[in-house]
């Protein structure tokens, strides 16, 4: 396979004597501007097979990522989707397409962003261990030492390891709540945890930004969105954010499928504490809610962060390759801090300090099909984004052809 091209500095896949740039009608087009990096493709949202071919660029050797995701996008039934991975020092795959709003007048351009849910948990995560680090915030203390009046007896570990317990409020709360980040903080320090912190384990869905993000504002004393612009996607050139502008508004891809046939499948299997955990306040698989301008500008750090699949499998990229952790802090923050049964979720799984982890490597999926992983053993990174609700078989066929043209074993479907 022939070495793909380096990276250029916004973790872009430039083109050139090793990439392949397809524009909207599917030709072969060198596609670039006077820095090499790739130039918009010339279709617009009436282009002729816009929505099922994928617009941006592949190394040479990657050819069958192309076509793999092309399958996804000709599947489609909602918006579109991205994908992008990073393997050992170089970006191999950048490529989207499809629809940016369900009525199909827009399609998804190179700079859309969109909501992954919790794809977003890792870069809430990220900046307080990067507080870690800089010893700041000891992953031994008690939260209540940070944070004067929280409650629960759990740690700065427990927290981040989704161990703490306080994954469901007891006071009701309407939709509004949402938006207001002081009452949800409130609630969270008042809560009683669903078991005593350390003792078991369940991913808290809607909670976790708000508590990790706090431990950072009362400790650095900027909000989580401002620390991560400020600390992590501005230095490292990701386009990702958690709390949006009105231009970042503008780029952003409708969710949809989120309807109440969805809502029931995600929930069927799951156990009744995820009903809990993730309907009170209501609203955030709700469409209507979502795609909401105000909850685009809203901070809820466990699930609306927005970016491009360059910027998710960015943050993996710079993980992998020592750019944003020391390697002590990211192996044990890669490494399982507890496994088995999830409390909230049902089924078993194993969290780091901030990651779902497994054999292969670690990272974290979101609602609806989006991914963002890190692979040690591949020595890759990778992402899928999408805005149509489904499950993660789309991306992990996509990974899996990702694997074959490395010449690693398929993740098992």
């Amino acid at each position: 396979m022939t070495s793909p091209a380096p990276a250029s500095p916004d973790g872009t896949v430039p083109a050139g004597p090793n990439a392949q740039d397809t524009d909207a009608q599917g030709t072969d087009a060198q596609g670039t501007d006077a820095q090499g990096t790739p130039a918009q493709d010339p279709g617009g949202p009436g282009a002729a097979g816009l929505h099922a071919v994928a617009r941006g660029t592949v190394a040479r050797g990657f050819e069958a990522v192309r076509a793999a995701f092309e399958r996804v996008l000709a599947e489609a039934t909602g918006t579109g989707s991205a994908v992008a991975a990073w393997h050992d020092g170089a970006w191999v795959v950048d490529l989207w397409g499809g629809r940016a709003d369900a009525a199909g007048t827009t399609g998804w351009d190179r700079d859309s962003i969109v909501m992954p849910y919790s794809v977003t948990k890792p870069f809430a995560a990220v900046c307080a261990l990067l507080l870690v680090e800089r010893g700041q915030l000891d992953l031994e203390a008690r939260v209540s030492h940070y944070w004067p009046g929280f409650t629960a007896p759990a740690t700065v570990r427990h927290v981040l390891a989704h161990q703490a317990g306080l994954v469901a409020l007891e006071t009701r709360l309407p939709t509004a709540a949402l938006f207001d980040w002081e009452l949800i903080c409130a609630e969270l320090a008042a809560t009683a945890p669903l078991w005593t912190p350390g003792t078991a384990h369940g991913e808290s869905a809607l909670f976790y930004g708000h508590l990790v993000g706090e431990l950072v504002r009362r400790v650095d004393g900027r909000g989580l969105g401002e620390f991560l612009r400020a600390q992590v996607c501005g230095p490292l050139g990701l386009d990702f954010a958690v709390g949006l502008g009105p231009a970042q508004q503008r780029r952003c891809v409708e969710l949809t499928g989120l309807d109440a046939d969805f809502r029931a499948r995600t929930a069927a299997t799951r156990p009744e504490t995820y009903r809990r955990a993730v309907g009170n306040p209501p609203g955030v698989q709700d469409g209507a809610v979502v795609n909401s301008a105000r909850l685009r500008a809203a901070e809820i750090p466990a699930v609306n962060g927005h970016g491009t699949a360059r910027a998710v499998a960015g943050l993996y990229a710079a993980l992998l390759s020592g750019r944003l952790l020391g390697p002590g802090l990211l192996a044990e923050a890669s490494t399982a801090q507890c496994s088995g049964v999830d409390r909230v979720m049902g089924g078993a799984n194993a969290w780091g300090l901030g990651f779902g982890v497994d054999d292969d490597g670690f990272g974290m999926g979101g609602l609806g099909g989006s991914l963002g992983w890190a692979s040690r053993d591949g020595r890759y990174a990778y992402a899928f984004l999408t805005g149509s609700m489904g499950d993660h078989a789309r991306s992990t066929a996509v990974e899996n052809t990702l694997r074959d043209c490395l010449g690693l074993a398929p993740l098992p479907q």
